[in-house]
This record gives C-alpha cells, sequence and structure tokens, in this order.
C-alpha cells in the first residue's frame, strides 16, 4: 500500500546506473507484469465474493436460509442448494481457468532471458528480475524488456534500428542515437560497469512520442529526448548489439501505461435480465401478498374448524401471524418465476456461441494458420447491436505494404494491362508478368504486367531513363548486402521502399551512399554521382530533392512530392505536358492509388555555387535560421521540368471495402482513429470508400487552438444544418448528459453525405467540456469520421465521449498497443492477430486475423446471438410462468396452505433436465436461415430426448427397486404406473398440447401473411425462384471518382535528409540481415464483385423498388 502511495505522489524520477541499493529507497517497480486477478490462496474468498455479488445469486442464497426454516418451508434445502451450487461451481471454475491463462501469459513474458550487467560482467536474468538502474545488453531480432536509455550500440555515432510493430502497428524502421558521451562507451564491459550517470526525467506516463530528462555524468549535464529512449516492446532490428540503462521498468513502462484498465464488460442482455428479475421480484412480492391475505382471511373464517385436528397451541391461533408465515412460503414455492438455471442456462449457450466462432472456418486466415478467437463468452450478443465502430488505420485497414502500380512518363501510362488488340482490360484476369531481365537483382515478388516500359528502357528512351534514374536517386533508403549478395533495402518510409524496389527492378538498382555520393547501377553499369545537398522533407514542404553531379559534370535537380505542390513550380513549357498528367494522376487517384509527381532540373554550375555559399550562410546563421533555409529552398526548387508522376498502392487487407460497404448498409457508423498523417488517412478513406466524391462535404478541422476549432465547428454545422438553426456558441458548460444526447428528430432533417477529419491537436482542444457537444453533434451527423494524429489516450476519449452521451453500442478494433486503450474502453473489443503484435489481441474480447472477418462477427454471429438469446429468454419465461403460476391457482384450493402441487423432485428436476434442453437447443442452434422452415435433427433428439427422460425418470421414482433403497424420499410406489394406463389422462395431455400450441400456430400463420418480415419475404422469393427460373442479375455500373488526392511519403518523417548528409547512419560493416522487410504482395479481388453476389442478388429482385448503394 505504501509503495502504491508513493507511486501516485511521484512527479520526478531519479535513476542512478549501476547501483541497485540506491536505485531502492525510492521503492520503483521491478519488471515483473501481473494481469491475473488471484492467486491460490485469494481465488475462493474473492470469487465468492464478486459472485454473490450479483443480485441473482444474492436472492438464491437468502431463499435458501429461507428453506432451513422449517414453519414457514413446504419445501426442503435441495431444491435450492443443488443448482446454486452448481452455478456457482461453473463461473468458479470458469473464472479459475481464465485467470490460469492470464498467469500463463505473465509467466511467460516474466520469465523471458535477457542479458544484466551485474557484478561487471552480464548474466542471464529473468526479465521480471531486472531493476530500474541496470545496464542491459540487447542483440539483433530481440524485444526490449524494459524502457531503456540507449547509451551504446555497435552502429557508428551509437544509432540503433527499432520496430515499433507491437506499440504503433507500425512496421517501417526507425532510428534512435545514443548521446556522443556513452556511445563511446561501445561494448567495453569494463567502462560500461563503472558507468555511475545519474537520469533525472519525467514521472511514469503514457505518452508514447514524449520523453523528457537529463542525465548527469562526469560533472556534465546533457538533455534528453525521446530519440535517446527506446521503449518496451520494441524489437531491435538491423543492430548487432546496443547497451541501455533501465529507466522504467514493469508497469511503469510506457507499453503498460497505455494498457489502460481492464474494465469489467456486461452486455445489454445482462442489463435486461437484472432489470426483469427485479420486476419479476416485485411482481413475486405482490402473488406472495394476495396468497398471504387470502390465507389470514381463510384462517379467521374457516381454519378455526381444522386447528383443533392440526394441534396448533393456543398462542399459534392468530390468522395474522399465519398469513405472515404464508407470504415467506410462498416466496419460496413461486420462487421458480426466476430459477437459477436460467443464469445457468445463459452461460452454456454462451459458450456454445463462443465455439461457433472460434470453429468459424470462413473466419480461418489459413496463410497465418490462425483462426478466430473469442476471447471471452460473455457478449457475444452484444454484437449484434453495434452502432458504432472505431478502427486503427496502419495494420488493421491496411497490410502498412506499398505496391508500385503504375507511372505516367512524358505524357504515356504504363502499367495498364492491355490485351492483343491493345486495349485496356481488366487488371483481374490472368496475365503474363514483366520478365526483368535488365536487373539480375529483380525481386521476384514485384509484379509488373505492362510489357510497354520495359520496351521503351531497352530502346534507350531518355525521358524513361531519367525518370527511373530520379526514383533511384532522390530517396532517404539505406543498403546492404546480405550473405547470398542479395540487397536489403532498410527503408524509413514504405512508400519509399517501393519506388526504390521499382527503379531496381527496372535496371536502375539503388546499390550504395555514402554522406558525399550515391552509387546506382544503370542497366548493368555501376554510376557514382557526387551528393551536392539534400533539400529534406517536411510537412509543409510536402516534397524532397536531391542536387547530384553525374560523371559528365552535370547538376541536376531531382525532385518528388505532392502534385499540387511541384506543379506550381513547373517551367512554363510544361503546360501540354501538365495537363496530359494531371488527367493521368486524376485517373490514378480515382483508382484509390497514391500519387506522387517526378520533376527536375538542370543547374548551372556558377549558379549553384553562389545558391550552396547562401546555402551555408544560412546554416550558420542564428537568427531565422529555419525561414533562410526555406526560402532558399524554394528558389532553387522552381522552373522544374516534369518527368510524370507514380501511383503506389497503400495495399489493404483484402474484403476492407465489402466489409465497410456491407457494415455501412447495415446502418454501422465507422469512424477510423490512427496516428498517422491527415493526408494519409484521407487516401485511405477514399480507398475504403468511407470517402467518395460524392458527398456534399467534407469537413476538416485543424484549429491550433480552443477558440479556433470552435469556430470551426460551428461553420461546419453551418453548412450542415443551414443558417436557419440555433447553435450553441460552445461557451456554456452542458453539466448534464440530456445535453449531449441528439434528437432523432435533427438527424431526419439532414440530408446528403457527410464527413468530417479532425486532426489530434485539434481533438485535444474539441474534447474539453465546453466544445464536445459541438464535436459529437456534427460527427454523428456525419456518415465518416476520421480523427489523425491522435494518441491513445485520445482514441480511449472519443470512444468513452460515444459510450457516454449517445448510449450507443461501441466496438474498437486494432493490432497494436497504441489501440489497447481504445479496445478496453468500447464495449466490445476487437485484436487484429498478426505481425504486428500481440498486444492488442491479448487486451481483447475477440481476435482475428483480417479485419474483413468483422462483417461475419457482426452481421452473422452477433445477429444469430441476439436472436436466439432473446428467443431463449422468452421462451424460459414463459415455461417458468406457466409452470409456476399453477401453485398461485392451486392456493385458492389448498386453503392457501403453501402446498404444492407438484412433489419436491419434479420442481427440483423441472428446470435443470425435464425442459432445459429444448431451450438450449433453441438457444444454441435456431438459425435466422432462410431454409430451415422444419425441424432439425437436433429438434428431435432435444425434443423427443426430453420427453423419454422425463417418463424414465417418473418411472424409477415410482418404482419398486427406488422405494426399497429410499422409502422417505420416494413413497409414490406405482402411482405413475396406474395412473398411465388411464385413457382420460392421455386425453388431458392432447387437449392440453393443442390448446397451448394452436393460438401461437393461428399467430404466426397471420403475421406471415399480414405483417411478414424481411427474412419472411426473402423466404418466400426463394420458394417462388425453386418453381421458376431464376432471374440473372445485371451488374450496376461503378463509377470511378475524379478528384485527385496527393500523398507522398506517408510515413516519412522530417530530418532523415540530415542524418544522411552527416554519415551518422553509414555503416562499417554489415550487419545481420533482417528477413521479411520484403514481403509478399497479394492482389484483391474487386469488392464490386463479391458485393454483387452477395447482395444484389438477393435484394434487388425481390425489391426491385430498393436500391443498394455501393
Amino acid at each position: 500500500m505504501f509503495c502504491s502511495k508513493k507511486k501516485s505522489l511521484e512527479v520526478e524520477r531519479i535513476v542512478k546506473a549501476n547501483d541497485r541499493e540506491y536505485n531502492e529507497k525510492f521503492l520503483y517497480k521491478d519488471n515483473r507484469i501481473h494481469t491475473s486477478k488471484y492467486n491460490i490462496l485469494t481465488f475462493l474468498p474473492i470469487n465468492l465474493f464478486e459472485q454473490f455479488q450479483r443480485v441473482a445469486n444474492a436472492y438464491f442464497l437468502f431463499l435458501l436460509i429461507l428453506q432451513l426454516i422449517p414453519e414457514i418451508s413446504s419445501l426442503t434445502w435441495f431444491t435450492t442448494i443443488v443448482p446454486l451450487v452448481l452455478v456457482v461451481t461453473m463461473t468458479a471454475v470458469k473464472d479459475a481457468t481464465d485467470d490460469y491463462f492470464r498467469h500463463k501469459s505473465d509467466n511467460q513474458v516474466n520469465n523471458r532471458q535477457s542479458e544484466v550487467l551485474i557484478d561487471s560482467k552480464l548474466q542471464n536474468e529473468k526479465w521480471m528480475n531486472v531493476k530500474v538502474g541496470d545496464i542491459i545488453k540487447l542483440e539483433n531480432n530481440q524485444f526490449v524488456a524494459a524502457d531503456l536509455l540507449l547509451l551504446s550500440s555497435s552502429e557508428p555515432h551509437g544509432l540503433c534500428y527499432i520496430e515499433t510493430a507491437e506499440l504503433d502497428g507500425e512496421t517501417n524502421l526507425k532510428v534512435r542515437h545514443a548521446l556522443s558521451v556513452t556511445s563511446e562507451l561501445g561494448a567495453d564491459i569494463s567502462r560500461l560497469a563503472k558507468f555511475d550517470g545519474i537520469v533525472v526525467c519525467e514521472a511514469p506516463n503514457n505518452k508514447l512520442d514524449k520523453f523528457t530528462g537529463v542525465l548527469s555524468w562526469k560533472g556534465s549535464k546533457h538533455s534528453l529526448n525521446n530519440e535517446k529512449i527506446i521503449l518496451r516492446g520494441c524489437v531491435l532490428r538491423n543492430t548487432s548489439w546496443c547497451f541501455g540503462m533501465v529507466i522504467f521498468a514493469g508497469p511503469d513502462t510506457k507499453l503498460m501505461q497505455n494498457s489502460g484498465k481492464t474494465k469489467f464488460k456486461r452486455t445489454s442482455i445482462d442489463r435486461l435480465m437484472n432489470t426483469l428479475v427485479l420486476w419479476i421480484f416485485g411482481f413475486l412480492i405482490c402473488l406472495g401478498t394476495i396468497l398471504a391475505i387470502g390465507n389470514s382471511i381463510w384462517e379467521n373464517q374457516v381454519g378455526d374448524q381444522f386447528r383443533t385436528f392440526l394441534f396448533w397451541n393456543e398462542g399459534e391461533k392468530n390468522s395474522v401471524f399465519s398469513g405472515f408465515l404464508t407470504f415467506w412460503s410462498y416466496i419460496i414455492i413461486l420462487n421458480t418465476v426466476v430459477p437459477i438455471s436460467l443464469y445457468v442456462s445463459v452461460e452454456v449457450i454462451r459458450l456454445g456461441h463462443s465455439y461457433f466462432i472460434n470453429w468459424d472456418r470462413k473466419m480461418y486466415y489459413s496463410r497465418k494458420a490462425t483462426p478466430a478467437e473469442a476471447r471471452t463468452t460473455t457478449l457475444n450478443e452484444e454484437l449484434g447491436q453495434i452502432e458504432y465502430v472505431f478502427s486503427d488505420k496502419t495494420g488493421t485497414l491496411t497490410q502498412n505494404i506499398m505496391t508500385f502500380k503504375k507511372c505516367s512518363i512524358n505524357g504515356r501510362i504504363y502499367g495498364e494491362v492491355r490485351d492483343d488488340l491493345d486495349q485496356k482490360t481488366d487488371m483481374t484476369k490472368k496475365k503474363e508478368t514483366v520478365g526483368f531481365s535488365v536487373s539480375p537483382q529483380a525481386d521476384r515478388t514485384f509484379q509488373f504486367f505492362d510489357h510497354h516500359l520495359m520496351e521503351s528502357i531497352e530502346l534507350g528512351d531518355p525521358k524513361v531513363h531519367e525518370f527511373l534514374r530520379l526514383l533511384a536517386l532522390c530517396h532517404t533508403v539505406m543498403s546492404e548486402e546480405n550473405s547470398a549478395g542479395q540487397l536489403i533495402y532498410q527503408v524509413q518510409s514504405p512508400d519509399e521502399g517501393a519506388l526504390v524496389t521499382a527503379a531496381k527492378n527496372l535496371g536502375f538498382i539503388f546499390k550504395s551512399r555514402t554522406p558525399e555520393t550515391i552509387t546506382i547501377e544503370e542497366l548493368g553499369t555501376l554510376v557514382t554521382y557526387q551528393l551536392l545537398a539534400f533539400l529534406d522533407f517536411s510537412n509543409f514542404r510536402k516534397r524532397m530533392s536531391v542536387i547530384v553531379r553525374n560523371p559528365e559534370g552535370q547538376i541536376k535537380l531531382y525532385s518528388k512530392g505532392a502534385d499540387t505542390i511541384l506543379f506550381e513550380r513547373l517551367h512554363p513549357s510544361n503546360e501540354d505536358l501538365l495537363t496530359l498528367t494531371s488527367d493521368h494522376l486524376s485517373e490514378f487517384a480515382g483508382e484509390g492509388l497514391r500519387t506522387l509527381a517526378i520533376a527536375y532540373r538542370d543547374l548551372d554550375d556558377k549558379y549553384f555555387r553562389e545558391w550552396h555559399k547562401m546555402l551555408e550562410d544560412a546554416n550558420t546563421a542564428t537568427d531565422e535560421r529555419d525561414e533562410r533555409i526555406a526560402g532558399l529552398y524554394e528558389e532553387i526548387e522552381r522552373d522544374l521540368m516534369l518527368l510524370g508522376a507514380t501511383a503506389v498502392e497503400d495495399k489493404l487487407q483484402d474484403g476492407v471495402i465489402e466489409t465497410v460497404t456491407s457494415l455501412s448498409l447495415a446502418n454501422i457508423k465507422i469512424w477510423v482513429l490512427t496516428g498517422d498523417k491527415q493526408e494519409t488517412a484521407i487516401n485511405i478513406g477514399y480507398a475504403c470508400n468511407m470517402l467518395t466524391d460524392d458527398m456534399n462535404d467534407v469537413f476538416i478541422i485543424a484549429g491550433n487552438t480552443a477558440a479556433e476549432v470552435r469556430e470551426e465547428l460551428r461553420k461546419a454545422k453551418e453548412n450542415l444544418f443551414g443558417q436557419n438553426r440555433s447553435f450553441s456558441n460552445g461557451h456554456v458548460v452542458f453539466e448534464k448528459k440530456q445535453s449531449l444526447e441528439l434528437d432523432s428528430v435533427v438527424e431526419e432533417t439532414v440530408t446528403g453525405d457527410y464527413a468530417l477529419i479532425i486532426n489530434g491537436h485539434s481533438l485535444a482542444h474539441a474534447l474539453e467540456s465546453d466544445v464536445k457537444n459541438d464535436l459529437l453533434e456534427l460527427a454523428c451527423m456525419c456518415k465518416t469520421v476520421v480523427c489523425c494524429r491522435v494518441t491513445p489516450l485520445q482514441k480511449a476519449q472519443v470512444v468513452e465521449l460515444v459510450k457516454k452521451y449517445r448510449n450507443a453500442v461501441t466496438l474498437a478494433i486494432g493490432d497494436g498497443a497504441n489501440d489497447v486503450s481504445m479496445i478496453k474502453s468500447a464495449h466490445i473489443g476487437v485484436g487484429i492477430s498478426g505481425q504486428e503484435g500481440l498486444q492488442a489481441v491479448l487486451a481483447s474480447d475477440y481476435s482475428f486475423a483480417q479485419f474483413r472477418y468483422l462483417q461475419r462477427l457482426l452481421l452473422v454471429h452477433g445477429r444469430w446471438s441476439y436472436v436466439r438469446m432473446c428467443k431463449f429468454l422468452c421462451y424460459f419465461f414463459y415455461k417458468n410462468f406457466a409452470f409456476t403460476l399453477v401453485h398461485f391457482w392451486f392456493g385458492f384450493f389448498c386453503g392457501f396452505s403453501a402446498q404444492t402441487v407438484y412433489d419436491q423432485w419434479f420442481i427440483t428436476l423441472f428446470n435443470i433436465v425435464y425442459t432445459s434442453l429444448p431451450v438450449l437447443a433453441m438457444g444454441i442452434f435456431d438459425q435466422i436461415a432462410l431454409d430451415t422452415s422444419y425441424w432439425t435433427v437436433i429438434n428431435h433428439v432435444f425434443i423427443w430426448g426430453s420427453i423419454a427422460t422425463y417418463f424414465s425418470i417418473l418411472f424409477t421414482m415410482h418404482s419398486n427397486g427406488i422405494f426399497g433403497i429410499f422409502p422417505n424420499q420416494f413413497p409414490f410406489v406405482g402411482n405413475a404406473r396406474h395412473s398411465l394406463t388411464q385413457k382420460c389422462i392421455w386425453l388431458v395431455i392432447l387437449l392440453t398440447t393443442v390448446a397451448s400450441v394452436m393460438p401461437v400456430v393461428a399467430f404466426r400463420f397471420l403475421k406471415v401473411d399480414l405483417f411478414p418480415t424481411l427474412s419472411d419475404q426473402i423466404r418466400q422469393w426463394q420458394k417462388a425462384q425453386k418453381k421458376a427460373r431464376p432471374l440473372r442479375s445485371r451488374k450496376p455500373q461503378t463509377r470511378r471518382s475524379s478528384s485527385r488526392r496527393s500523398g507522398y511519403a506517408f510515413a516519412h518523417q522530417e530530418g532523415y535528409g540530415e542524418l544522411i548528409t552527416s554519415g551518422k547512419n553509414m555503416r562499417v560493416k554489415n550487419p545481420p540481415p533482417v528477413s521479411g522487410l520484403e514481403k509478399t504482395l497479394y492482389n484483391s479481388t474487386s469488392w464490386i464483385e463479391n458485393l454483387c453476389k452477395k447482395t444484389t442478388d438477393t435484394v434487388s429482385s425481390f425489391s426491385q423498388d430498393k436500391t443498394v448503394k455501393l
């Protein structure tokens, strides 16, 4: 307790290297993680305490206590204790099993090995034994054990490369570099053991992209930032080894801080059942009161005549007291209105539904042998009530794989598939790929179907050569050779990786670089270019350029960037080519490809020297340095000559478009919450058809202050609703929940489709109490919402906002550790299991390998589970009311004496055995299928099996044998055999069955005939189709959008140009190769064809007046 108190008060952290005694006085947590709830000693008391906090369990425990009082109980205690123990035991076993797997997962992580510097030598230690202040050695491809301050590495200048897939889902590499004073320590164990630096830094927090601190060592202080820190969950890549000092361990690491608190999730059915139990308990009290009053009246008027025979004492001859006792007696007898077997049955049904998800072959991803997994058994029916889906982008909607698809060079498109008559044909048809004989380093996974480009290269087209030369020179890629002599590209941006790989396959191979040169192989000839200047990328510039001198002495500027930016800087002589290339870019963008413009400029030697001198002066200036550099960049990047454009496909996961379309048809709103840039998110939105050119408007909120955000939201609402509506000006703080709930009438007044795009810094202001009303109102009116550059905490805040004020069922889906908070906050959390780590999966309620399986999870398993559970509850309450109310009517015939019609064994077994299987069969196996209007084998087995079981038990309990063993418990010898020989008994059974079934059958018949549901209409249509010849459905015409969206280097980070020209990332020797950087690409099938196949053939044929919007 003291430790936790200390933890909450921590405002800064002080850590001394190699000194555990010094650090222990601060009571920092060790590196052990705990996600389990119980241990062997605490399981039983804590679990029982949790279970009896449920109203139902406490209710049945109360009934059990009442049954132990002989004066009021006409039923023995075992009628309640048997099912109660059964329920508590089943729940305890389930909780213990879940916690066992949590323990197993914790132990697996805690027992990982790491090399720790202890007593001046490296020793293997378990992760859980690592302490704050320890120095750890990491090797290539190892997971990082804790949050470390990078001290030294095998790379020059203390650089190392990490993959942060488990943190943010991004597989592209990121660079971290050590302080120069610590990088000198190298791998010298003796010097590292003597390192006694003290770090003073921020307290543990969940900000993945921010770190502030100071290292004090040898009398000097050195500032620390995020570039010096390697976080737990990262993987060391392309670096032989590195040493780091533990700053945060275990629960204090940023990875665990982002995990959020595990919240107990309950479904709407659970809440409904609790409400029903309370209402039924109130109904039970009313029945008990009526019968108690009846007993008092009966005792007062008639009972006096019987008291002599019942040997009552004089003090007990009180009709009011008799009524009081009778009240509690009837509470016990009528308690079967809400039997405890209800909760057992619900858990069994949910377990069955969970296994259906696990066994679903259509949700099995064969490429990675990954099945879908229901990690919880209590939320299945909630899947059918989802209204909002919050999705991550990278790794969830996309594969984070960029593929070079097409290009436009000198006014001609390359990359289109053409037939023998040179007519454009469908890409999905089988077509022979281009053979890259010009490149010995060709990547076999790279596919290009247009042979005309290779012909132009072989014919020596100068524009094509210059285009490919630019792709091989203008980038920040680093190259290395593996042991087999194959080039491996280390890409900081997957966009650049796609372009450089394409140039390599087409004969222009980037070989190597130094701070002053770039070497490429042009169609088999090695050519070294002198790198004169590197004009780096920035979010504002949206372009990058290199200035090189070729072997002939010519100086050239090569530039690539957003077309809207480069087109403004072209020479006037490019007007005709600009028009043609612009049309090509529109065509590329209409296909959802990410476009990039390519241009160059020949520079005069004298002009360049003057410009370079001014650049050097600007770099050394103290005032307005950045502005002067930007101005010089602008000056030289003008009068460019246009070469063409590239089109790169940001590879969507298979089936994303069809899934988004289907969920939209189901009136489920999809919000994308991503840490990527706005431009990236917009392009993916268009690629997924969440954003279209048919939308009336796309609102972009990018204000930097609360006032700006408020004004932008106000203007957007004016455009959305019109000027005639009164708006809140945002200055009033709405305290009540109702103020943020939207009126359905308002929603109906909005016509057309709108989208909202908001940046993370704007979202921070919009989530403030005085603005979030406007944000929520606007967002909920839009068809699509995209939040860019958001932190993990903001993702969770957005989900909580919709949960709290819209009272809607939400689902969050993601694949990285940055999605964990969002996944835990939503009603349903779904983790994508793949190469991006397992943090999201471990925190999720359901997991599968592909986003497309979400459609089946919600629209099949979710809907079926919900309908099954609703039918089950109706069936269950119906049979129990019919069973229990017999005692109510019997009370009027037995003097309200709390006697039972049935024997105790029948009451005990009615719900557990006799009637359990039919309701379970319907709750587990009932389908909303269109062709199962008859009994299946399961129906026959369960219905007739239940009847057979009843008669078997009945004859057994009334047999001579059981009487001989238990004469007191089973005194009715031969009763069943003699009763069932009477014809009137069977006539009563038949009449009762017919009388009970006929009203239901008549009601269903009239309902289907007069008020058919959509399922009924489809079923009728299917029956008609079996008799008539099926009609051929015509595919709807698709329209490509025509707007152009520029998308340059979406994952690119500013500063890599300076890193390259400084030479800090140049290797002395090649580290071990890394496999998997060049991934196999797969072509996705046409979503139009799939959707038409699924929806048009069924819906359009019977409802010709309705159209399906794609």
